[in-house]
């Protein structure tokens, strides 16, 4: 790398390769950690640096109780990232987030488990008790927005994102649960991401897609039906990229 990044994305499901990047290279980091998802792949966007990782590999073979969040946020660290929008795809709970909608929430709760989610228990760490109260970066949160604005995306500020284990879908009464505890949206690849992004200093921000309604949310009450997710994800990713061109004119 002989150019700082200004921008790294971390791609979620149906974003394996980001479009419209020039002069690309390919990395292949290795972390204390261990290697990341997939080669970080850098290039130019809007005539700024960007760098973009795949969360689940390149073909989406990672399960996401099986990501090296560690590895993946250290590597991007390395190449000197110090803004990072984490894309997740996600359900909708709240009744204006159904699918397609996109959103950029400002808390989340944590409910997966075995996950090391911290690079303070490597031997010889010192341990940090990072100020955690508001999990994403506030200044990025607003960047996102006016760069929607700015690009004519419609997207919903504010939301508390559930992070479950998965990779099943939750049950019905798991997403009632999580309605009462105070949650909008349900992923399962938020955290530790956003912890990590935390403990080295990265502005962390998350675009959230809604794919679908999480289990008996749907007003209509339908099955959830694979084919309708992917159709929806696709439709919510494809006004990313104009999102993200907006950030980098910020």
């Amino acid at each position: 790398m002989n150019a700082e990044i200004d921008l790294a994305i971390i791609g979620g499901t149906g974003l394996y390769a980001f479009p419209g990047l020039t002069e690309v290279e390919r990395h292949d980091v290795t972390t204390r950690w261990g290697t990341p998802s997939a080669p970080i792949v850098t290039g130019t966007l809007a005539g700024k640096r960007v760098a973009f990782l795949a969360r689940h590999g390149e073909a989406h073979s990672l399960a996401p109780h099986r990501i090296n969040y560690r590895a993946n946020i250290a590597a991007l660290h390395e190449l000197a990232a110090r803004r990072l929008v984490g894309v997740n795809a996600v359900g909708g709970i709240r009744a204006d987030l159904g699918p397609r909608a996109l959103v950029v929430p400002d808390q989340l709760i944590d409910y997966t488990c075995g996950r090391p989610s911290s690079f303070c228990d490597f031997e010889g760490e010192a341990v940090l008790h990072t100020d955690f109260s508001e999990p994403y970066s506030a200044a990025l949160r607003r960047a996102l927005l006016a760069a929607a604005r700015r690009a004519d995306v419609i997207v919903i500020d504010g939301g508390c994102y559930a992070a479950t284990q998965g990779p099943r879908l939750e049950t019905n009464a798991e997403i009632a649960r999580l309605r009462r505890d105070g949650c909008d949206l349900v992923g399962m690849t938020g955290m530790p991401e956003a912890a990590l992004a935390r403990e080295l200093g990265i502005e962390y921000a998350c675009l959230a897609l809604v794919a679908n309604w999480a289990a008996g949310c749907d007003p209509d009450a339908t099955t959830i039906s694979l084919d309708e997710i992917h159709a929806h994800l696709a439709a919510a990713t494809a006004q990313v990229p104009a999102i993200i061109a907006s950030l980098l004119l910020d």
